[in-house]
């Protein structure tokens, strides 16, 4: 099982430069153990802090540590296959959510494509219908991950709940902002691209 140290560093991998309260929310810990490994990832060379942005990010060698550390983790459990089917039905989806947001983002009208300004709520609840659809069979693939390793059980959960906080009217959770459903697909993407050590 994955240490909070190794979750840390990983969310940051999977996520970029970011501040506490994102890594918080990826990986399920407070922001105050957030920040303590943070402070002490720093203290060994794997990470650095933009202070005047307040966000922290990988260092060479934490990318580096990372790699090993998540590769260890893979063969340790006998994941590996596992994970490698899972990311076989993550492919398969992926088209899909890709099609899905650009449908959210946009609209055509009279022929022609226009952004989606959310001002027909008709139109969006037919689209959140068929995210719903998706997430039906995403979960499925989520559940396969968290059983072959615990810690991609933080996706299954925030995926659920970018799509309950969108149905519920906070539309941003579709597709613009860190904590939406398509920023959490993403990194569920490159976590798996990572995990597996399958270049981009």
């Amino acid at each position: 099982m994955s240490g909070p140290d190794l979750l840390v560093l990983h969310a940051l991998r999977c996520v970029g430069t970011a501040g506490l309260e994102r890594v918080a929310a990826t990986t399920g810990l407070s922001e105050s153990d957030v920040e303590s490994e943070l402070i002490d990832l720093a203290a060994a060379g794997l990470v650095t802090r933009f202070a005047e942005f307040g966000v922290w990010s990988l260092t060479e060698t934490g990318r580096t540590a990372d790699a090993e550390r998540i590769t260890a983790e893979l063969e340790s459990a006998g994941a590996r296959p596992a994970v490698t089917e899972a990311f076989d039905g993550f492919l398969v989806l992926n088209p899909e959510l890709l099609d899905l947001c650009t449908a959210w983002q946009l609209r055509s009208v009279d022929g022609v494509m226009i952004a989606n300004d959310h001002s027909d709520s008709s139109y969006d609840a037919r689209v959140l219908d068929r995210f719903a659809d998706f997430h039906g069979r995403a979960t499925v693939v989520c559940a396969q991950l968290s059983s072959a390793l615990p810690r991609f059980g933080r996706y299954r959960i925030r995926l659920a709940e970018a799509l309950g906080r969108a149905g519920s009217g906070e539309l941003e959770h579709v597709a613009d902002s860190t904590a939406s459903y398509h920023a959490v697909w993403a990194e569920l993407h490159e976590d798996l691209l990572v995990s597996l050590g399958i270049p981009r």
